[in-house]
């Protein structure tokens, strides 16, 4: 069985990716939900994309150091120890938990403060990540009286408030509306410094922001690759109204036969 390298026994030069894992298995209850999946991400932005119960949430929490894995290696940047790791990490699970009365300021804050950024940086940095997802009207309005869609956002600004190195987003573009995926998607462009994995089953999520693709289904990779190659994969006689749809319920159904 492969062995589970500990961050600390991995020198920060030996894996020159932010994310790193080689026959990774991450079990969710009984059930191995990521099966021998291998990954070498760097800077972009990456799409993770495939049917419900795939894998993809797990595999997010795995990386999110949130789950141990049961066998295979993980690297997160270089190798890095896992308390460095979450100072640099930025994680919007799908569902977050909060205190309803914080204001959308002070639970930012707060997670700044969790992440120990240095006490100096955290009001600007606050402020930044707020304006970004668009709450600045909203900055001092306790979470309680917010939208889903509001709460959704003021989770992803608690994602971005360390300018992360790595940030994972589970099914990030849940509750908004259009014009606020819109908006979203415009932002993840901008990240083209940072390691982002956007795990989704919208496939025009991925198409709109993603440069490359890693599908998923039944705890495996089935194809990696470039938006592109993924849309050139269907046909007209597979499912879908784009070529992208075409092409994941082309790939979707190989994976099922092999």
């Amino acid at each position: 069985m492969p062995r589970i390298v500990s961050a600390a026994e991995i020198a920060p030069t030996t894996y020159p990716f932010e994310i790193h894992a080689t026959e990774l298995r991450v079990r969710a209850g009984r059930r191995m939900a990521v099966d021998g999946v291998d990954l070498a991400l760097t800077t972009g932005v990456h799409g993770l994309l495939g049917p419900n119960g795939a894998g993809k949430t797990t595999l997010i929490r795995a990386l999110a150091t949130v789950l141990r894995p049961s066998g295979g290696t993980l690297a997160l940047l270089g190798g890095a120890k896992q308390r460095d790791v979450r100072r640099r990490l930025g994680y919007l699970p799908q569902e977050f938990g909060f205190y309803r009365r914080f204001t959308v300021r002070e639970f930012v804050e707060y997670v700044a403060w969790l992440k120990e950024m240095p006490k100096a940086e955290i009001p600007g940095a606050v402020q930044r990540a707020i304006e970004r997802v668009g709450l600045a009207g909203r900055a001092d309005a306790k979470l309680k009286t917010l939208s889903g869609g509001m709460i959704r956002r003021a989770g992803l600004a608690q994602a971005l408030v360390n300018d992360p190195a790595i940030l994972l987003l589970d099914e990030p573009t849940a509750g908004l509306d259009p014009a606020q995926r819109m908006q979203f998607r415009q932002l993840l462009r901008e990240l083209d410094d940072t390691c982002v994995v956007v795990s989704t089953h919208l496939v025009e999520d991925v198409a709109a922001a993603c440069t490359d693709v890693v599908l998923i289904d039944e705890g495996r990779v089935v194809f990696q690759g470039p938006t592109a190659k993924l849309a050139a994969a269907g046909s007209e006689e597979d499912a879908g109204d784009s070529p992208m749809e075409r092409g994941y319920s082309a790939l979707l159904a190989r994976g099922a036969g092999r």
